[in-house]
């Protein structure tokens, strides 16, 4: 098994809040992280997420903005269940973190262990239009994203170096 993490920070900065883990990839870029870890702002790029996703990680820790109708700022720290869900299709200029699983689950092994961190959208902008920029709510929540990223590397770190001590 591998020892390097990966943060998979995605999202369309045309469209208001989905640029969130556009935002947190470049505040990541401004902490002193462990060598270890890679930060890879992917956009909108899902073929070359789902194919980053078959390299040999020990995590994979997805950053995306996502409704679950809770208040807009709201930061949820998700595991996702049932992953072998069934690929339906996949559209190169879109990402969406479970059909970008399920792809790279149909092309090859998924070793990693997947968590997202979430942050609930205030909006998207206008459907034609969109919008630049992030809403006050979701760029307030950008530090905290951050420091629940960092807690979480250094739990996944902790773990794996109990895991080779008890091996």
């Amino acid at each position: 098994m591998s020892d390097r993490i990966l943060i998979a920070c995605i999202g369309n900065i045309f469209f208001g809040d989905d640029g969130f883990g556009v935002e947190v990839a470049r505040a990541l870029s401004q902490s002193t992280l462990p060598s270890d870890v890679r930060v890879v702002d992917y956009g909108i790029r899902g073929i070359d997420l789902t194919y980053a996703l078959l390299e040999p990680w020990m995590a994979v820790v997805f950053v995306d903005a996502m409704h679950r109708g809770e208040r807009p700022g709201t930061l949820y720290l998700l595991e996702p269940q049932g992953a072998n869900q069934a690929f339906a299709s996949l559209d190169p200029h879109a990402l969406n973190p479970a059909q970008v699983l399920a792809a790279a689950r149909s092309l090859g092994t998924v070793s990693a262990e997947i968590s997202i961190v979430a942050c609930e959208p205030h909006d998207l902008g206008d459907e034609l239009e969109g919008r630049m920029g992030l809403s006050p709510e979701v760029e307030a929540a950008v530090p905290e994203a951050v420091n629940m990223i960092l807690e979480r590397v250094a739990l996944l770190r902790e773990t794996k170096q109990e895991i080779a001590v008890a091996g």
